[in-house]
């Protein structure tokens, strides 16, 4: 019998601040893993700035593309194919990268893979966890989605329960800066909240009515600043470090709450986390603590594969490509693209 070549993937990310591209063989192997970061220039600015979002990408893309062939030891007549996330994000950003991957691709002619950012998120578990298969049940949580999703098989997506307003990760943001803490939110919250008191103050959980598996963080945050004002009002001192710690319990119970109804009525036995959020300590603690008690295999990726990267994106490109998906020279940037649209 002949023996199955190894596909190698070049995968490229550019969906928000960070420029990223990664070799990955065979949809469970990285190569390389290469990521430029944005955010010492965006802290400035308290948060994401588009137009500085893109042109850094503009100038960093080809280094980090030359870098991650170079840490792999291979040359671009290596690849098999090139993946690209297309969407969702911002408009710019993903400009930068699905033009480059096209070139690439019809310079060398290579098939050309259009990646969901959200499903590199959740293939980012396959990377580390080489037992996890679907079907099984995933909580998205990042700075722009809060999702949980019936992974059906690869590729193959049910979105179940998704936020109504605020996304867990821009709720977080929302609240550092209140406090204080700067922008990126989730780790300087996840830091300060192990020196406060979960218990200190009772913010509000949101339960959906109509959406058992739905979430909404908006009010969670406004009860955050109106206790703020209401103690400057009153010229009372608060602790910085107890809301950070009881705001984050609130969400996490939630996170945790919706995942574990989801995961028991679906029939499952896998639950996998994934995001930038899914590297937040106590939310990670709390939802193995959960699958633990209720029997549930849990199934998380290294904080490095939770943020964006192009790791990710080159698993979700592998299988795709398995599958016969292959984009032509019109593929273009989708901001808002759903999660199983083609």
């Amino acid at each position: 019998m002949k023996e199955k070549k190894d596909v190698l993937i070049l995968a490229i990310e550019s969906s928000c601040d960070e420029t990223a591209a990664a070799v990955v063989k065979n949809g469970r192997e990285v190569l390389s893993n290469v990521i430029s970061s944005q955010i010492e220039l965006h802290k400035l600015y308290g948060g994401v700035v588009p137009e500085i979002a893109s042109r850094k990408h503009i100038e960093k893309i080809n280094q980090v593309i030359e870098e991650a062939l170079k840490e792999a030891d291979i040359k671009l007549d290596d690849c098999d194919a090139i993946g690209v996330t297309y969407g969702p994000g911002l408009v710019g950003a993903l400009l930068v990268g699905v033009a480059e991957a096209k070139a690439i691709a019809y310079a060398k002619d290579l098939p050309l893979v259009g990646v969901h950012h959200i499903e590199g998120h959740i293939s980012a578990n396959y990377i580390e966890n080489k037992e996890l298969k679907p079907p099984f049940i995933c909580l998205v949580v990042s700075g722009g989605h809060t999702h949980l999703v019936c992974v059906k098989d690869y590729g193959e997506y049910e979105i179940i329960g998704r936020t109504r307003d605020d996304a867990a990760g821009e709720a977080f943001d929302k609240v550092a800066r209140a406090i204080g803490l700067g922008y990126p939110g989730g780790p300087k919250i996840d830091k300060l909240s192990k020196e406060g008191n979960a218990d200190a103050i009772a913010f509000p959980k949101a339960h959906v009515e109509d959406g058992p598996y739905d979430f909404s963080f908006s009010g969670v945050k406004s009860s955050v600043l109106n206790y703020i004002n209401g103690c400057k009002m009153k010229g009372d001192d608060y602790s910085c470090a107890d809301i950070a710690a009881s705001f984050q319990k609130a969400v996490t119970e939630v996170l945790v709450e919706n995942a574990m109804r989801a995961v028991k009525e679906y029939g499952m036995d896998k639950l996998a986390i994934a995001g930038g959020v899914a590297s937040n300590s106590t939310l990670r603690a709390a939802m193995e603590k959960a699958c633990e008690e209720n029997n549930i295999r849990f199934f998380h990726p290294s904080p490095i594969y939770c943020t964006d990267n192009a790791a990710m994106i080159g698993v979700a490109a592998y299988y795709e490509y398995e599958k016969g998906v292959r984009h032509g020279w019109d593929l273009n940037a989708v901001p808002n693209l759903k999660l199983g649209e083609r």
